[in-house]
């Protein structure tokens, strides 16, 4: 059974950094394409960055130039390392693949 978990959210500040981690268990990462949505109280989940199983990665206009995605196959960890936060960017981020969500890092982001 595939099951995806974050960790690393946190309480950040405006221009602060924060990396998430999204670790995989039951399948190897390396077929996946990886995805970061978030939600923030009282909107809609919105998508965040991919990345591709070929490498590729694709990011929402209010992440590029400020998020890096990445992943690590050896340890089937997935990570968004997120800069310059705005006061936009607290949310509870959540790691997507295959129609699987991980349930939220246990701190979410927040300011």
């Amino acid at each position: 059974q595939v099951q995806l978990l974050e960790s690393g959210g946190g309480l950040v500040q405006a221009g602060g950094s924060l990396r998430l981690s999204c670790v995989v268990s039951g399948d190897a990462i390396s077929r996946y394409n990886l995805r970061w949505y978030r939600q923030a109280p009282g909107k809609d989940r919105e998508f965040v960055a991919e990345s591709h199983w070929n490498t590729q990665v694709v990011f929402a206009d209010s992440a590029r130039g400020r998020f890096t995605i990445s992943r690590d196959n050896s340890k089937n960890t997935m990570y968004l390392q997120m800069n310059n936060l705005k006061p936009e960017d607290p949310a509870v981020y959540y790691c997507h693949s295959a129609a699987l969500w991980g349930p939220g890092p246990q701190v979410p982001v927040s300011s």
